[in-house]
C-alpha cells in the first residue's frame, strides 16, 4: 500500500495519479480553504454481502484484506490527485474531483458498478452483494472530516435501499417539505383548469393591446402539435397490429424461476393470500419460487396465516422487510433469496396465466434482459369505474406499450407483470426516490445498452381501483413520477451512444412530448376566446375546428377500436365496455387525464413527493382464469 508521510496533506500530493493512502490523509484538515478542495467530494462505498437467516437488514462483511485489494484495483478508476482508502470497519473512503455541478455524481456511479464487480470477483461468498454509496462535498462550512462523516451517513441510507445509488447528505443539502392539505390540492386543480385557460387569454390580450398579435403563431403552433398527436397514435395503432415474433422454446431443460411480489401488507391484506395460492399453485417445468416481500408498520393477523402458509408450501418464501418503506425496498430485498435464473416482478393482486413463465423464459434466453407483459382487469364486472379501467388497460397494453414499442424500437418495464434476467436486475435494482421505480429502472436499463422487449400475449389479471379517488391517486402518482423520470433521464438519454435515432425519437415523444401535450392540449381555448374576442365571433369552418373535430372524433375512437380487436377475450367479451369507454373518452376521462398530468407537474414543481399506495379490496367476481385462445392466436400470427 503506498501512503504519504503523516504531515502531508492531500492537496500536497503531485496531481500525476490517483492513490490508496490512509485514512486520515483523505479527512486531514487543511489549513485554509484552497481553490481545488471546494472542487472536492468525499464519498463512502459501503460493500455487504447477505446472511443465511430469515432477516433481510443482517448481513456480513469482507475481510479487511479483500477491502485493501478493492481499493488498489479501484485507482485504475481514479484521475489524477484522487485518492481511496480502505477503512478497518469493511469501507471504501474516497475523495474525488466534483465534476457535476448538477450533484448528481454520474461517475461515482459508474466507480460504484465497478467496485460491485471487483468485490463479486474478490470475495465469492454466497448471497447478494450490496453497496451503499454516499457522498458529501469538501466546503467552507463542511471540512473534510464533516464531509466524511455526512458521506457516511449518505452510504448507510443507500444501503438500507438496496438500490446501489448514490445518495447525498451533509450541511449543504436543504429539504423541501411542503404543508400539502385539501386548500392546496384546490389550488392546483384550479390552476391547472381555469388558470391554464384565463392567463394565456389574459397575455394574448395584453400584447395585442401593445401591437404584438400572437394568435397566428399560437394557431400553427396548436396544429402541430394536435397533428403530431393524431399521426403518433395512428402510427402506434397500426403497429400494435403486428406483434412481437416469440422465440422459439429454447434448447435444454427449463431453468428455476422466481416470482417476487412486492406488497404493502395493510393495503394489501384481503387479496394477499388468493395471490399467493394462485402463484405456488402455477405450474412450470423449471419450478416457481414464490418470494413475498413486504412491509407493514404493524402486526396484522393475516401475517399468521401468511407464516403457516409458508410452512406447507416448500417453495415458499415469506420475507418481512423491516426497515422497507416502498415497494423498491421490498423488490431489492427479496435479491437476497432469489434463486430463480430469471425473476418475475408483480403487485400484491396479480394472478398471471398458466404458461406466463414458459413464455417469458423463450424472451430471457432470446437474449433480451426484461420483457414486459399484458396487465388485463379481472374486476370490470363490478363497477362502471372498473369497466371503464379495463377497457383502457386493453388501450395500454394492447394497444400503446406493444405499438410504440415496435415504432420506436423499444419497450417499458411496467412494474408488474415484468421479467428480468437475475443478473441484469441485481444491477439495476429498482429505486424508492422515484414514484415511479419502474420507468425510472427502464430508462436505466436502456442507457446501459439492455433489451426490454413487450409481449402482449404474455397476461397477468389485476384488480382496478373501485373509487373515483384512488384512481385519482394512482394516476396523480404515475403522471408524477413520469415528470420525475422525465426531467432525470431524457437528456443523458438522447446523448447516449446507445440509443438509435428511432429510439431517441421515441424517448422524445415518450418523455418529452407526453409532458408538454396536456399543456397544449389546453391551448385551444385560451386561442379560440382570444379570436372570438378579437373578431366579434368565430369562423367555426376554419382550418382549426376542422382539425380538432378530426382529431377529437377519430384518433380516440380508432385507438378504442384497436383495444377491442386485440383485447384479451375476458374482456373483449364485453362489447358495451368499449363503447361507454370511447364515449367517455371523448367527453371527459382524456382531459381527466390531461388535468391530472398538469396538477402532477405543478405538485413536482412545488416539492411535493409523497407515495401513495394503491387501495385493494378483497377478491372480486371477475375471473383470472387463463385465456388460451390468446397465446395461442398472438404465437400462430408470430
Amino acid at each position: 500500500m503506498t501512503t504519504l508521510p503523516r504531515t502531508a496533506t492531500p492537496f500536497d500530493r503531485p496531481s500525476t495519479t490517483g492513490a490508496v493512502v490512509d485514512r486520515r490523509e483523505i479527512v486531514a484538515s487543511v489549513s485554509r480553504f484552497h481553490r481545488t478542495t471546494r472542487r472536492r467530494i468525499v464519498a463512502v462505498i459501503d460493500p455487504v454481502w447477505a446472511t443465511d437467516n430469515d432477516d433481510p437488514t443482517d448481513h456480513t462483511r469482507a475481510p479487511r484484506e479483500t477491502i485493501e485489494r478493492a481499493a488498489e484495483l479501484l485507482t485504475s478508476r481514479l484521475k489524477p490527485g484522487e485518492l481511496i482508502s480502505a477503512t478497518p470497519n469493511g469501507r471504501l473512503l474516497l475523495q474525488l474531483r466534483r465534476e457535476d455541478r448538477a450533484a448528481r455524481p454520474v461517475r461515482l456511479q459508474e466507480m460504484a458498478y465497478f467496485a460491485l464487480e471487483v468485490l463479486d470477483r474478490l470475495h465469492r461468498a454466497d448471497g447478494v452483494v450490496d453497496l451503499g454509496v454516499g457522498w458529501a462535498p469538501i466546503t467552507r462550512k463542511q471540512d473534510p472530516e464533516a464531509a466524511a462523516e455526512a458521506a457516511t451517513d449518505a452510504a448507510a441510507e443507500s444501503l438500507r435501499q438496496r438500490d446501489l445509488q448514490p445518495r447525498q447528505d451533509g450541511a449543504h443539502v436543504r429539504s423541501r417539505n411542503p404543508r400539502i392539505s385539501g386548500f392546496t390540492i384546490s389550488r392546483q386543480i384550479l390552476l391547472a383548469t381555469v388558470g391554464s385557460v384565463a392567463l394565456p387569454w389574459l397575455a394574448m390580450v395584453g400584447l395585442y393591446h401593445l401591437g404584438i398579435d400572437v394568435s397566428g403563431a399560437l394557431y400553427w403552433v396548436l396544429v402541430s402539435a394536435l397533428s403530431i398527436t393524431a399521426l403518433t397514435i395512428w402510427a402506434e395503432v397500426s403497429h400494435a397490429f403486428t406483434p412481437p415474433t416469440l422465440p422459439p422454446p429454447p434448447e435444454g431443460e427449463a431453468p428455476l424461476a422466481t416470482a417476487v411480489i412486492a406488497a404493502y401488507l395493510p393495503n394489501e391484506s384481503d387479496t394477499i393470500v388468493e395471490t399467493l395460492e394462485h402463484f405456488v399453485a402455477h405450474e412450470y417445468d423449471g419450478g416457481v419460487q414464490v418470494v413475498l416481500a413486504y412491509n407493514t408498520p404493524v402486526d396484522l393477523p393475516v401475517e399468521a396465516e401468511l407464516a403457516a402458509l409458508e410452512r406447507q408450501h416448500e417453495r415458499l418464501t415469506v420475507l418481512k422487510v423491516e426497515d422497507s418503506t416502498s415497494k423498491a425496498q421490498n423488490v431489492n430485498a427479496a435479491l437476497r433469496v432469489a434463486q430463480g435464473e430469471f425473476i418475475g416482478i408483480f403487485d400484491a393482486d396479480h394472478h398471471p396465466a398458466d404458461g406466463s413463465f414458459e413464455r417469458a423464459w423463450r424472451w430471457i434466453a432470446a437474449g433480451h434482459d426484461v420483457v414486459q407483459g399484458h396487465c388485463v382487469i379481472r374486476n370490470g364486472a363490478d363497477s362502471a369505474l372498473a369497466r371503464l379501467v379495463a377497457v383502457e388497460f386493453e388501450q395500454i397494453y394492447a394497444v400503446a406499450h406493444p405499438g410504440r414499442a415496435s415504432l420506436h424500437g423499444f419497450g417499458i418495464f411496467g412494474g408488474s407483470n415484468g421479467y428480468w434476467r437475475a443478473s441484469a436486475l441485481e444491477r439495476i435494482r429498482l429505486r424508492g426516490s422515484y414514484l415511479t421505480e419502474d420507468i425510472e429502472a427502464s430508462m436505466r436499463t436502456l442507457a446501459a445498452g439492455g433489451s426490454i422487449v413487450n409481449d402482449p400475449g404474455l397476461v397477468s389479471h389485476e384488480l382496478a381501483p373501485e373509487t373515483v379517488g384512488a384512481l385519482w391517486k394512482q394516476r396523480m402518482r404515475w403522471a408524477q413520477g413520469w415528470f420525475q423520470v422525465s426531467m432525470r433521464h431524457l437528456w443523458p438519454l438522447l446523448r447516449n451512444p446507445h440509443m438509435g435515432l428511432r429510439q431517441r425519437v421515441g424517448l422524445t415523444y415518450l418523455m418529452g412530448w407526453r409532458e408538454v401535450y396536456p399543456w397544449i392540449s389546453l391551448a385551444s381555448w385560451p386561442l379560440l376566446g382570444f379570436l372570438a374576442w378579437r373578431d366579434g365571433g368565430l369562423d367555426m369552418g376554419t382550418p382549426l375546428f376542422v382539425l380538432i373535430t378530426l382529431f377529437v372524433t377519430v384518433s380516440g375512437p380508432l385507438q378504442t377500436l384497436a383495444a377491442y380487436r386485440l383485447a384479451a377475450p375476458s374482456v373483449r367479451s364485453h362489447k358495451r365496455w368499449f363503447v361507454t369507454a370511447a364515449l367517455l373518452n371523448l367527453l371527459v376521462y382524456t382531459e381527466a387525464k390531461n388535468l391530472v398530468n398538469r396538477v402532477a407537474h405543478l405538485k413536482q414543481l412545488r416539492g411535493e413527493h409523497q407515495w401513495v399506495v394503491t387501495p385493494r379490496t378483497a377478491s372480486s367476481t371477475g375471473s383470472s382464469s387463463p385465456d388460451p385462445d390468446r397465446s395461442d392466436r398472438l404465437e400462430v400470427a408470430a
